[in-house]
């Protein structure tokens, strides 16, 4: 009997391991922590990877895993790498809440040349607590990318021309927030808050199933 035990654990696949968050894929869940840095919608909360999605650009390619938690409002997340590697957390916004966040005057400006607008926050709101600054200031415009709906670690992207897109960016005064601006072909214009994070505020990542 202790001769066929080991000869089925064997053929028993070794469990995932997942200790990074350069490991994700799809169904892998994310827990953060409950630091108070974070957002009340991130803080303590947990997220399975719904979709992995590639941002092309010249000189890199990005990996953006789309989070699912149990309100159903996609949050994104990337690694970005300074010194370091941290997080960066996404949220897009509706054109109303811009229009509360933000004096539109102002921010249209980010679209005119030479791309160096100056924006102020009007005031938070509930729903965007812990996710914006008082002022940003423009360093990217109309930086031309890529979306692919695939994830490049797995799949050749050169085989998929993505959806183009001009990318529009601001930094905080507050290094912890930035927003970018995606303008689409067909004009579609998305908005996103984004959290910079140490990795350490995610607490726990387990294997989907």
């Amino acid at each position: 009997m202790n001769f066929l035990k080991k000869l089925f654990n064997k053929d028993q696949a070794k469990p995932r391991e997942l200790t990074k968050v350069s490991q994700l894929i799809c169904h892998d869940i994310v827990v953060f922590s409950d630091s108070f840095a974070l957002p009340a919608n991130l803080r303590e909360q947990q997220f399975q990877i719904s979709h992995i999605n590639t941002h092309e650009f010249e000189a890199k390619s990005l990996i953006e895993w789309q989070l699912t938690g149990s309100n159903n409002d996609p949050i994104y997340l990337s690694l970005e790498q300074g010194q370091q590697a941290y997080l960066k957390l996404s949220m897009k916004i509706t054109d109303e809440c811009v229009e509360q966040l933000f004096d539109l005057d102002e921010f249209s400006e980010i679209f005119a040349e030479p791309g160096n607008a100056l924006i102020n926050r009007n005031a938070d709101t509930a729903n965007h607590d812990g996710w914006s600054c008082e002022q940003y200031q423009q360093h990217v415009y109309a930086k031309v990318g890529y979306f692919h709906r695939r994830d490049n670690r797995q799949d050749n992207v050169q085989e998929d021309q993505g959806e183009a897109f001009e990318l529009y960016s601001l930094r905080g005064n507050d290094e912890q927030f930035s927003i970018d601006i995606q303008v689409w072909e067909d004009g579609e214009t998305d908005v996103f808050l984004n959290l910079y994070r140490p990795i350490s505020d995610i607490k726990d990542l387990y294997p989907g199933s």
